[in-house]
């Protein structure tokens, strides 16, 4: 299953921000089974957007609880499907 994970930085969250904190949570969600498919910087509501593939609901929830509990950074998880799925399902 695609999560499209919304992330927002807390104050403490911003003064953390290094490329060993990127790297630990990368192992995170690999350590939970997940493939991250991309990883953005936003400008806007939300400071990231990660496009990850988790087997389950299950691991994208305690994934997101977890990134936010070592890094401050709050996400919402969000499931996604292509279009063309979605066409299927509604069509």
């Amino acid at each position: 299953m695609k999560f499209l994970m919304l992330g927002k930085y807390s104050l403490e969250a911003i003064k953390g921000i290094k490329k060993e904190r990127t790297r630990k949570v990368i192992s995170l969600i690999e350590e939970k089974n997940g493939k991250i498919e991309s990883m953005f910087a936003l400008l806007g509501s939300y400071d990231l957007a990660f496009l990850v593939d988790f087997p389950s609901v299950k691991e994208a929830i305690s994934t997101s609880v977890e990134i936010t509990r070592r890094t401050g950074i709050s996400f919402n998880s969000l499931p996604a499907i292509t279009v063309e799925e979605f066409d299927k399902l509604v069509g």
